[in-house]
């Protein structure tokens, strides 16, 4: 299989490259390299510093035909998105819209990641598919829009585009330093005894669901027989407070966190149901929140 990669050199789009790598197919990373790293990109896969808003993307399709493009490129910071609506507008909406035209035009399928975790809103009991979605950010209803888009395109061109909203993911390469990376950033700031700060009362739960699980999934619905809405996650909440001591407990480390004012467009709980993946796709996680944040540990002291 050929296949590009938008976010490559990200974190999740790295984990990507690497199972396609492994699985011996030939791999395209297209990345603008404004968040993500050359370091992240597998040797085998061949690097195309590109933005997604680009016309230049319809052109490289063209000429490498590929079979699948998993479209993991956007805007993920809420805050972001907040303070500043239309840079994420344009690089959510417009370049999902361009990496459609390009698909189009090389008869490719497209694996769309989404944000379950903020497209749901606030969720009573796990979320599922064909729940009204209830966008709290700018970043959320560019995903949504972003959705509605694959969908279009679907009936407009009888393609199988395939949406994945994602729960809160987390693993190894996941910056501390970027929006969304709470795991990361608790087991960054414990291993340098640096203050820990939690937004809100910390009892706000998220659904954790770890990368290795996550590209499983993306791979299934890549291969899957026609279109789609699937989410990709563990179907368990955990508290932020929880995720923390959870960290200390990897780190071997105890300390009181800092509690902050809560932060706008922050949903307080989020929990996505998984079983039409599982059935649909034969994709379910594996892996406990412990588990995924002793493999986090371990990579980093690797480094």
């Amino acid at each position: 299989m050929r296949a590009i990669v938008t976010g490559g050199a990200g974190f999740i789009g790295s984990h990507v490259v690497d199972a396609l790598v492994a699985h011996g197919d030939d791999v395209h990373v297209v990345d603008s390299l404004a968040t993500g790293s050359r370091d992240n990109v597998a040797g085998e896969a061949e690097l195309h510093e590109l933005d997604v808003r680009d016309e230049a993307l319809v052109e490289l399709a063209a000429r490498l035909r590929p079979d699948v493009v998993f479209h993991l490129a956007a805007q993920a910071s809420v805050p972001a998105s907040i303070e500043r609506p239309t840079l994420d507008a344009d690089v959510n909406v417009l370049g999902t819209v361009r990496v459609l035209e390009a698909a189009r035009t090389s008869g490719a399928r497209v694996v769309f990641t989404s944000s379950g975790g903020a497209i749901y809103g606030e969720c009573e009991r796990p979320a599922r598919e064909d729940d009204e979605p209830r966008p709290f950010s700018p970043y959320a209803a560019s995903k949504l829009s972003g959705e509605a888009y694959l969908s279009t395109w679907n009936r407009l061109y009888g393609g199988g585009h395939v949406v994945c909203r994602l729960a809160n993911v987390y693993g190894p390469r996941q910056r501390s330093t970027l929006e969304g990376g709470v795991a990361a950033i608790f087991l960054a700031a414990l291993r340098t005894g640096d203050e820990i700060a939690i937004y809100g009362d910390g009892e706000q739960t998220r659904d954790f669901v770890y990368v290795g699980d996550v590209v499983d999934a993306l791979l299934a619905a890549a291969k899957a027989s026609g279109d789609g809405v699937y989410n990709v996650s563990s179907g368990v909440e955990t508290s932020v407070l929880e995720l923390y001591r959870l960290c200390e407990q990897t780190a071997g480390v105890e300390g009181e966190p800092r509690f902050a004012p809560g932060r706008p467009g922050d949903v307080r709980h989020s929990v996505l149901d998984p079983s039409r993946a599982e059935r649909a796709l034969g994709s379910r996680p594996r892996t406990t929140v412990a588990d995924g944040l002793a493999r986090i540990w371990a990579w980093d002291a690797s480094r």
